[in-house]
């Protein structure tokens, strides 16, 4: 089984507005609402790619049931915790004659401590028969940064393989927690590392020097695909993949459904190069689509043969 977390789960509205200008009045051409946040929309995908997920996480109000009642609709097995405040609704702005994209997050819920201690609990039970667990996305108001970290401990001891994919702060303090892979994108990286690059030297040095502040793995997510550092008999080789970009419809969600790929591949017990190939197939693939977390599995699957992937870096022993 594989958990996703989404501590601050939304209802996600994506709209279609052709000429978006600032301050005037459109009408949409087209419009979705859907159960939202980087772990929901990894498990959709995941559950695209016939995976077996359950979604867990904060939900609150009725926004928070209209979460729950999506995700069931979906058949995507959830166990949410219930909080007092409501949960958040964000809006995406999508101008398909530019294909520019304008995103309104909400702030979302502040959490107490006991419906953060209620979540550790209900985690840690579900974990007992879990494999992988990805964390994924921004803590609600009043969670403590190092809650992460702090469960990626816990996980440790149960032998359950832990992903990270967040930023700021808390992004910062789990990776010193040790997991086995965080998937920053370039702009988390550079607040990481604390200084901005450019070009695929500087490229592959960062994702080392992410390596080196705790993680097991680093893969880097980029618009043509990743920069890794991933395990290969014991040692951390310098993985680039790369895919030729699609015409997009949206580019909202490609990041989660790149890791749902990466994270399905190696439930099965793949080798890295085609985790991080079916990663990047999903990703692009998504891109179709101005929904996030959604994927045609067979398309993605048809897509990794036009993944290109090179080893960057001699071989370094780990330890």
């Amino acid at each position: 089984m594989i958990i996703t977390v989404t501590l601050n789960a939304a209802i996600d509205k994506s709209l279609s507005v052709p000429n978006f200008r600032l301050g005037r009045r459109h009408r949409t051409v087209e419009q979705r609402t859907m159960a939202g946040g980087k772990g929901v929309n990894i498990a959709r995908t995941l559950k695209a790619l016939g995976q077996p997920v359950i979604a867990t996480g904060f939900a609150g109000g009725a926004t928070g049931t209209h979460i729950v009642e999506q995700l069931t609709e979906e058949s995507i097995l959830n166990d949410f915790v219930r909080i007092r405040e409501e949960s958040r609704t964000n809006t995406s702005v999508l101008d398909p004659t530019t294909g520019e994209q304008t995103e309104i997050n909400e702030r979302g819920p502040a959490v107490s401590e006991r419906e953060v201690e209620l979540f550790r609990d209900k985690l840690l039970y579900l974990a007992r028969g879990a494999a992988i667990v990805v964390f994924a996305g921004s803590l609600p108001r009043g969670v403590e940064p190092d809650l992460y970290a702090g469960l990626i401990h816990d996980l440790e001891r149960l032998d359950v393989t832990t992903v990270i994919d967040t930023d700021g702060e808390p992004l910062r303090q789990a990776v010193r927690a040790e997991p086995d892979v965080v998937s920053p994108n370039v702009l988390e990286a550079e607040e990481l590392v604390g200084h901005e690059f450019s070009g695929e030297d500087e490229r592959a040095q960062v994702v080392r020097e992410i390596v080196a502040l705790g993680p097991h793995e680093a893969i880097m997510t980029l618009p043509d695909g990743c920069i890794a550092q991933v395990l290969v008999d014991g040692h951390l080789r310098s993985k680039r993949a790369r895919i030729e970009p699609r015409e997009p419809i949206a580019r909202r969600g490609s990041g989660d459904a790149f890791l749902a790929g990466y994270v399905a591949a190696r439930y099965e017990g793949r080798q890295p190069d085609h985790c991080l190939r079916l990663g990047v197939a999903c990703g692009a693939e998504s891109t179709g689509r101005l929904e996030a977390g959604l994927i045609d599995p067979r398309e993605a699957r048809r897509l990794m043969g036009d993944v290109e992937l090179s080893s960057t870096e001699v071989a370094a022993e780990v330890g």
